[in-house]
């Protein structure tokens, strides 16, 4: 899930973000309430073309909310223990 872009980081790092699906859907479904479904998120998150872009994102900056590159916070928290 992307928040939005500055000038400078549409073309840089975070180019990525303009082709997400998520920027054309209900941010409401990223972030689902404690106990909330993620299964329109990773719908989304399924069929986009930036998956792996996205969740990498998510990885190296540490994000604790919301379902990033088909993620929950709780399935990332796992792969980086599993990647140490």
């Amino acid at each position: 899930m992307w928040i939005g872009l500055g000038a400078e980081e549409e073309e840089g790092e975070l180019g990525w973000q303009s082709e997400a699906l998520c920027a054309q859907t209900d941010p409401e479904a990223f972030f689902p309430e404690k106990g909330g479904s993620t299964r329109d998120a990773k719908r989304v998150c399924g069929a986009c073309n930036v998956r792996s872009e996205c969740l990498e994102y998510a990885l190296t900056n540490d994000e604790r909310f919301g379902i990033w590159g088909g993620l929950s916070e709780r399935e990332r928290r796992r792969l980086r223990k599993r990647a140490i």
